[in-house]
This record gives structure tokens, sequence and C-alpha cells, in this order.
């Protein structure tokens, strides 16, 4: 019978922390890239050289490791849109915004969709964490849109959120596409495209 891993020890002397980490980086992956429908954790096991058994073993079932891949995503970005918005300029908040959304994206680009996932089902157990990440992500848009607008029209702001909520969507869906080009220089270029004024 074989001896689950200690806390401090993991498996095949890798430390425990250090192995959670890598199932975890690969399941952010495998969920950003597949879609909580698709996701599988043969896929996620295999790219750890580990066993499925010990994935669940480290996480519980592929739910509780898909929530914890929600979690993982969704702390950080909502932190770097956060820190964004203090801008003391502005107008600048716009450009600052989607630097720190690529920045954040740069090392896990699908980390976007395991948020935004339109294949998470309500009974899901990540299903909640990821609304609340969503609607941090789209209020602190609001916010920022009303901050560099001048108009006092609900209809106009609700519009220009709207636009703002899919100029990032598609930016990010278009990066996707193009993986030569780094966060800071499809910032440089959203930028010198004006695509928000």
């Amino acid at each position: 019978m074989r001896k689950s891993p200690s806390p401090a020890t993991g498996t095949k002397g890798v430390p425990r922390a250090e192995r959670e980490a890598e199932i975890l980086d690969a399941a952010c992956r495998e969920f950003g890239e597949q879609g909580y429908e698709h996701g599988s954790v043969a896929r996620i096991a295999t790219a750890c050289d580990i066993s499925r058994a010990l994935v669940y073993e480290y996480f519980g079932s592929r739910d509780g490791l898909h929530e914890r891949c929600v979690r993982a995503v969704g702390d950080p970005l909502v932190a770097a849109v956060t820190a964004a918005q203090t801008s003391p300029d502005p107008g600048g908040r716009a450009q600052a915004t989607i630097t720190a959304i690529l920045a954040q994206l740069e090392e896990r680009r699908s980390d976007w969709h395991v948020i935004y996932d339109p294949s998470l089902p309500r009974e899901a157990a990540g299903y909640e964490p990821a609304q609340g990440y969503r609607e941090k992500l789209n209020r602190l848009g609001a916010e920022g849109v009303r901050a560099v607008s001048d108009t006092g029209d609900a209809l106009d702001l609700s519009l220009l959120t709207h636009l703002w909520y899919g100029t990032v969507s598609s930016t990010i869906s278009w990066w996707q596409r193009h993986p030569d080009e780094s966060a800071a220089s499809l910032a440089d270029r959203w930028h010198r495209l004006h695509v928000v004024r």
C-alpha cells in the first residue's frame, strides 16, 4: 500500500508545496484552454508526470481543483486592476488598466478564460467565486469609465462601459492568436492605436 505524502515531503522528493503549485499551474492552463466542461484531470496529471490519483489526493476532486484555479487566477487579476485604478491621472487609467491586465496574464494568457468561462455550470464549486471576480472586474471597469468620461448621461455611461468590456475581451482574444506578442508590446500597440480615448 502506497503511503500518502507527508505535509512537507510531497512525492518523488518534490516538496508538497512545490508539487501543489505545479499541479495548479497545469490545471489553470488546462481549464483556461479547454474550459470547465472539457478540462481533463488525466491531461493535468500527464503534464506533471504524476498519477490522477495523486491529483485527487492533493486537491480532493476535479471540482475542488477547478475552484482553486479560479481563486488562483482571480485574486491577483483583481488586485492588479485595482492597483491600476489608483493612477493619479484619470486619463491614464485605461492604459494603466490594460497594461496591468496584460502583465498579469503574460505567463498564462488563458487565465482570462478560467474566470470568463461560458461552460462553467452553476452547480460547480468555482461558479460563485468566478461570478464574484467578474463582478469585481466589471465594477472596476465601470468606475474607470466614469472617471475618464465627461458625460453625465446614464445611457452614455452604460454604452461606454459596454464598449470597454468588449475592448478588453477582444484585445485578449487577439493576443491569444498572436503568441509572439509580449504583454509590453501589446500594451504599447494598444496605446498607439488609441483604442479607448
